[in-house]
């Protein structure tokens, strides 16, 4: 049901193709993994993402575990019934937005700010798992591994992720270790609970060790001796994209290359362009989305502002050479009209725009290292 292809290796970098066969479709690598945080992408439905091409979906799990709750998922059909994707679905832990929301996120401390924090959003840690009140309700909820696992069966993703916890980037040596070490027990657990019941779907491990080369040597050598289908590598990545670049530069090596690898929570332009020649097959972020909600248009030739007064009377596509959804039928200053007046299917026409525009930018990607250019 699951497998890893490689189909090429540059001979210029680490760069490689391949194609990932899951229940739900193939997903060729590298590739752009878009976040749909509840189970949609903002502004976009799922018939409309699936006909732009994207073919792996990351959707949220402490989200949907908080509303509507796996009970209701599961009586749907699972999330691709409930949601109506027909492509591949990841599902994370749970423990990413629990520990963002406490400590900041990885995008954050790479753009070196850190992120809006809520204050006793986690309660306690422990061996058991983490407890947290929930931002809907203020109930407290405790996420453990058999607990997120048992959540990802009920959503029946394609690809799911065990338990881990999130330490910021400022985190002492000693509580970073401490940390890496439940994290391997967290893991190893929730490995166990579903290898209880595979039921389809595969697991990937996730390296942690922030930017300490040899606490991630050490995530790599001790996961990579479980049975996972895959790695995602995960944690701090670093306060500036050099000292990212660095730290995966070091780690990628290390990772079995008959096994699929994903970078958790990165998937900017520059990001892309660094780390694919470095072997990383799959990124997921809210990059294109979130831009285009801000009025950012993207293109071959950089970045448009959609508000800029100069595009009230340009009466031609965003790109002459996207043949999007949106450049096929409205122009530039239509869009830049629907912004100004602030209507919302403005967010609706800039979104279909922006992710057409990085399913297409990976698929040259794809090109390139085929040619041995990457």
């Amino acid at each position: 049901m699951f497998r890893f292809e490689l189909i090429h290796r540059s001979k210029k970098s680490r760069a490689r193709v391949g194609r990932i066969h899951t229940p739900h479709g193939i997903i060729d690598t590298p590739n752009f993994v878009a976040v749909g945080t509840n189970g949609t992408l903002k502004a976009l439905d799922n018939r409309m993402v699936d006909s732009i091409g994207l073919q792996l979906m990351f959707c949220n799990t402490y989200h949907l575990l908080l509303q509507p709750g796996p009970a209701v998922v599961q009586r749907a059909g699972g999330l691709h019934k409930f949601i109506n994707r027909q492509m591949p679905i990841i599902t994370d832990s749970g423990g990413f937005q629990v520990f963002s929301l406490a400590y900041g996120s990885v995008a954050d401390e790479l753009k070196g700010r850190g992120a809006k924090k809520q204050e006793g959003h986690v309660l306690k840690i422990s061996e058991e798992g983490v407890l947290f009140r929930s931002y809907r309700d203020g109930s407290k909820v405790l996420l453990t591994p058999e607990s997120s696992i048992a959540a990802q069966k009920a959503f029946g993703a394609d690809i799911i992720i065990p338990l881990d916890e999130l330490p910021p980037y400022h985190i002492g040596a000693g509580l970073l270790k401490s940390s890496l070490e439940r994290t391997h027990r967290w893991e190893k657990r929730s490995l166990e609970e579903h290898l209880k019941n595979p039921a389809g779907q595969a697991m990937y491990a996730v390296i942690h060790g922030g930017v300490d080369p040899e606490l991630r040597r050490q995530s790599c050598d001790y996961l990579s001796q479980l049975p996972f289908d895959g790695f995602s590598i995960g944690g701090s990545l670093g306060k500036t994209k050099s000292e990212m670049v660095s730290m995966l530069t070091e780690l990628l090596p290390r990772l079995n290359e008959e096994k699929p690898n994903h970078l958790l929570g990165i998937g900017d332009l520059e990001s892309l362009e660094k780390c694919i020649p470095l072997g990383i097959d799959t990124f997921d972020s809210s990059y294109p989305t979130r831009a285009a909600r801000h009025g950012l248009l993207l293109t071959d030739e950089g970045g448009i502002k959609v508000d800029k007064a100069d595009n009230a009377n340009h009466f031609a596509p965003i790109a002459e050479v996207c043949n999007c959804w949106t450049c096929q039928h409205f122009t530039l200053g239509y869009l830049h009209h629907l912004f100004k007046a602030k209507e919302l299917i403005a967010y609706t026409l800039a979104s279909v725009h922006n992710l057409h525009f990085m399913v297409q930018l990976l698929r040259k990607y794809r090109a390139a290292i085929l040619e041995d250019l990457v």
